[in-house]
């Protein structure tokens, strides 16, 4: 046990180091996780104490047990860990970018020959760039960074020159959470189709440029197969060989097809029907839905056809059935129009013979299929009635005496306050 603590603690490939990031955040740095595994730095007379509710044993299957779910956070077989290793890479060269802007101030040549080229390769600027690689709230990031500091440090003033491609020397190489472009799993391997076109360039591949997947590869709705070489239903291939295949669709009547007409069909899609042509063969045809017995559609709505398909459009309002969308094209009229030739039209049912509106002081207004019944000027609607509105008289009587008489009017001079 004490040697598989050790080793965590030691960092391995995954680093372990971990603790490092964590004592950020009120963890137990590696120092200490060691001194607690191995007894020393207690308190003295503590390091056996009987009153210790945990054995060192149990202490150290418990240290190990949070070591190793830490380490998982930067396995190569994280899912996370290849994206996190991206960012961090694609950050470290903008922050490269960033200082190199900073620090050029220009107009001061002597200046710049003396202190910029120290500034150019220098620790201070390195940990400027360390410090923008990640957000606080970035756990997989900072976890990464920290635990492999070491390594980013190495690259920075010993291995740039000779590996200028910080991602592949870092990601790939070093800490090997990545794969180059076409490659997938832990030992990096090809892709079906090849490294340089993945899947045959009809499709991605599962895990690429990652420690993960399967390889497996998920193709384009032109092709199926383990490859993406072989054409989907419903596409015909005009060209393969071992390496490539080019697929076109078919026509809308085919589900299977050898070629760009319906007369290739080798199978008709639904929708459509296999009927024999003068020459003798054979070719798809559309299925006219809309000429059924019995209309797909249902009522207030009519059946237009469309190849392979069909679609229920609504009816004109006056319609209750009707093999179109105008006034003309009914068959039957809906409740307030009447059919006058062939055409369904509004009944004016304030007109007929007999009143629509049955109450005392009250008119009938004719609308589009149907009518309203209101009471008559002078009235109001009253627990069902149509009852005259009534004024008080006291605003009566206010009203009667604003009235000005036409003859008092002509009297008055139009200047006499001038």
């Amino acid at each position: 046990m004490d040697s598989d603590v050790d080793q965590l603690n030691g960092g391995g490939e995954a680093g372990c180091a971990v603790w490092n990031v964590r004592s950020a955040h009120g963890g137990t740095p590696p120092s200490v996780a060691g001194s607690v595994a191995s007894g020393k730095g207690l308190p003295p007379g503590s390091r056996h104490s009987k009153k210790m509710v945990w054995s060192n044993k149990n202490l150290q299957s418990l240290l190990l047990l949070g070591l190793l779910l830490l380490c998982r956070l930067s396995s190569g077989y994280d899912k996370l860990s290849c994206p996190t290793c991206k960012k961090i890479a694609s950050n470290f060269l903008k922050a490269v970018e960033d200082t190199s802007r900073k620090n050029f101030g220009g107009g001061n040549t002597d200046w710049e020959e003396r202190y910029l080229s120290k500034y150019e390769f220098s620790e201070t600027r390195l940990v400027e760039i360390i410090e923008s690689l990640c957000e606080n709230s970035e756990f997989e990031c900072n976890l990464m960074v920290e635990t492999h500091e070491e390594y980013i440090e190495r690259w920075w003033f010993t291995m740039q020159k000779n590996h200028p491609n910080f991602f592949l020397w870092f990601c790939v190489d070093t800490i090997k959470v990545c794969c180059p472009a076409g490659t997938f799993g832990v030992d990096c391997v090809e892709c079906p189709g090849g490294a340089d076109r993945p899947c045959n360039g009809h499709g991605s591949c599962n895990g690429d440029g990652t420690r993960t997947g399967d390889g497996s590869c998920s193709c384009t709705k032109e092709y199926k197969g383990k490859d993406c070489l072989d054409c989907a239903d419903s596409y015909y291939s005009e060209f393969q060989n071992e390496t490539f295949s080019l697929c076109t669709a078919c026509h809308p009547a085919c589900k299977l097809c050898t070629g760009p007409s319906s007369k290739n069909c080798t199978e008709c899609a639904s929708g459509w029907i296999e009927t024999g042509t003068d020459e003798g063969g054979v070719t798809c045809v559309d299925v006219d839905e809309c000429a059924a017995e019995t209309s797909p559609c249902k009522l207030h709505t009519y059946c237009s056809n469309t190849e392979g398909s069909y679609s229920c459009e609504a009816c004109d309002v006056a319609c209750d059935a009707c093999t179109g969308g105008s006034s003309e094209e009914c068959t039957s009229c809906t409740i307030g129009y009447t059919m006058e030739e062939q055409k369904c039209v509004d009944i004016n049912e304030c007109s007929m013979d007999d009143k629509v509106c049955m109450r005392e002081n009250e008119d009938c207004i004719n609308t589009e299929g149907s009518f309203k019944c209101v009471c008559s000027e002078g009235y109001e609607e009253q627990e069902g009635h149509c009852v005259e509105i009534k004024i008080p008289a006291e605003v009566k009587d206010s009203e009667d005496q604003n009235v000005v008489a036409p003859e008092a009017l002509a009297d008055v001079d139009p200047h006499e306050d001038l």
